[in-house]
């Protein structure tokens, strides 16, 4: 796991060497075990190294038989397999696992750019820069499911790209102006979504695309071949056979790796399989909250470390630390996501990393591939039983917030809605296809990656995997949700292998205390209101009036989501020190 960034210049002159170190100083948190430049006629790549396989000779830029020269950030978790179908007269220089993607690069190349083949191998996930000197052609490439992070910045100058996008500011590239709809759709959405940023100019590369000189291309990955189940038994069965493999190939590393275990099903699955193929106890990690304001799931992740023989670490998240350390979460997330679960996620990764890890496995995904989410079931329902479509709805609308300042936030996210329905075969699949695309990539694997790199560590998923999603999707609706329950073939295969997760008991639901937290502070209103990023949204009396009595319900979140807003804003446009508590930043 890593950074990545560089420069290609568009009238081939070098890259300015100032600028590349730059990017790799600002990326310096996503690779602190090494870094390196690498500077070519008119290209300039970086890395900065989270080292975790091949600690010896894994190092970057990697070199291909054909010249070909790649930065990635990310991990291939079939790089064993495919090694193994390379002809045996190989000559591997590494023991990395990205090494044999440039050997499948070359030999697919036959009168193209045998890119889109090579990628279209690998389980993993990925972003990454592969250059060929001879041919001066670049291409950037990501994951199919956006696991890793990308970002491209372009004038008729050069085209820059990096992992992250503090590291067009550091190089005086861009100057992180917001851009009002991405702001807008930030504070709607709680996050931006598909190539739109918060900031001008800056977009992100999508989920597969494919980016080289001449265009933007998604890669078309073949699609995995599951057979269908015949009945909830051989779906189970199914399900064993390919969750194995899939944790089993995410575990693959040379170095200490643990799991990030809610009270949910979805990390008791992940750590059930986990107990099964370590021979050592798995080390875990829970964070709760102090104070009886919301459900903790600490007692429940417990229970199920307990009985599988965990190697089990309990974290508290206090009140105090929310005032405290929200601007240190609001820097590493440059580009945001107002998910307060980044709150306990960050303080997670703190806790690996202090305990020496730097890879932990974690249940993200597993509700959207097997249809956890409540609004699943709706659609199973008919119109007289409450059943209705997904809809989205405004954190700030829905309360009468923001300015008239219309809906153009809503048209991208009802776009990407309409594919996803149009591509699917029933509807519960075209919302889980919606989720894949949006919900999960924008927000739920952002919050994990910038959460967790901001103290080098990686965060794996194996839910998020091309078989496992394959299979998940392909399920039919009746083996996905029943009655007021989903996630049937989750909850059947724990039932029989780990009993303590109480796999049918009734979901108890996830959250963090914003609103009490913030209720209880009367001056944080009149300080959120004052702010310049907030009055561009929301009139000063309308925000005072919300932070009066802010304690719970959709007021809690809408002023959690301007909070949130207003500190990041304060450091990430503004300048402000991120070593100052909330409260010392807002003030004028």
């Amino acid at each position: 796991m890593c950074g990545i960034a560089g420069i290609i210049t568009k009238d081939g002159t070098a890259p300015d060497l100032t600028a590349l170190e730059a990017m790799r100083d600002a990326l310096s948190h996503r690779g602190p075990d090494g870094a390196d430049i690498y500077v070519a006629g008119h290209v300039g790549l970086i890395h900065t190294r989270l080292a975790i396989i091949d600690l010896a000779t894994g190092d970057q830029p990697l070199y291909g038989p054909d010249g070909a020269v790649m930065v990635a950030n990310g991990e291939i978790y079939n790089y064993v397999e495919i090694d193994a179908g390379l002809p045996p007269d190989t000559q591997r220089v590494t023991k990395s696992d990205l090494e044999p993607f440039l050997h499948l690069a070359a030999r697919f190349e036959n009168g193209g750019d045998g890119v889109s083949e090579a990628l279209d191998a690998l389980r993993g996930m990925y972003a990454l820069a592969l250059h060929r000197p001879g041919t001066g052609g670049t291409w950037l490439a990501r994951d199919p499911f956006g696991i890793k992070p990308l970002y491209v910045w372009e004038d008729a100058r050069f085209l820059a790209f990096a992992s992250e996008p503090r590291a067009f500011k550091a190089a005086n590239i861009s100057e992180n102006e917001v851009c009002p709809d991405g702001l807008r759709q930030l504070v709607e959405l709680g996050h931006t979504t598909g190539r739109q940023t918060v900031f001008s100019g800056i977009r992100r590369l999508s989920a597969g695309e494919k980016l080289q000189a001449d265009g933007l291309e998604t890669v078309q990955h073949a699609a995995e071949e599951v057979s269908p189940p015949a009945d909830m038994d051989d779906a189970v069965t199914q399900f064993d056979g390919l969750f194995e493999e899939s944790v089993r190939i995410h575990q693959r590393a040379d170095v200490p790796y643990g799991l990030f275990l809610s009270g949910g099903l979805d990390s008791a699955a992940v750590l059930t399989m986990m107990a099964r193929l370590n021979d050592r106890p798995v080390r875990t990690f829970t964070c709760g909250f102090d104070g009886g304001d919301v459900h903790d799931e600490r007692p429940a992740a417990r229970r199920v470390a307990e009985a599988l023989g965990a190697e089990h670490t309990e974290v508290a998240f206090s009140e105090d630390e929310f005032w405290s350390l929200l601007p240190q979460v609001a820097w590493a997330l440059d580009d945001p996501t107002v998910d307060y679960a980044i709150l306990p996620t960050w303080k997670l990764g703190q806790a690996a990393n202090k305990a020496g890890l730097k890879v932990v496995l974690s249940g993200e995904g597993g509700d959207e591939v097997f249809a956890g989410y409540g609004r699943y079931r709706y659609l199973q329902r008919p119109w007289w039983r409450g059943g209705r479509k997904p809809r989205v709805r405004g954190r700030l609308a829905r309360l009468a917030l923001t300015k008239h300042l219309g809906n153009q936030w809503r048209e991208p996210v009802a776009a990407a809605q309409r594919h996803a329905l149009r591509s699917a075969r029933t509807p519960l699949q075209g919302a889980q296809r919606w989720d894949l695309g949006g919900w999960l990539v924008d927000d739920l694997l952002l919050k994990l990656d910038r959460c967790l790199m901001a103290h080098g560590v990686e965060g794996r998923v194996p839910f998020v995997d091309r078989r496992m999603v394959a299979f998940g999707l392909g399920l039919p609706d009746h083996l996905k949700v029943s009655g007021d329950q989903g996630k049937m073939v989750l909850r059947h295969w724990l039932q029989g292998n780990c009993p303590a997760a109480d796999a049918f008991g009734r979901k108890k639901g996830f959250t963090v205390p914003v609103g009490p937290w913030i209720s209880r502070n009367s001056q944080v209103g009149k300080l959120v209101a004052a702010q310049p990023a907030v009055r561009s949204l929301c009139e000063p009396d309308d925000v005072e009036r919300l932070f009066g009595d802010c304690a719970g319900g959709h007021a809690a979140m809408a002023a959690w989501t301007l909070l949130f807003l207003a500190v990041w804003h304060q450091i990430h446009v503004l300048g402000a020190d991120p070593r100052q508590g909330a409260m010392d930043i807002l003030r004028p």
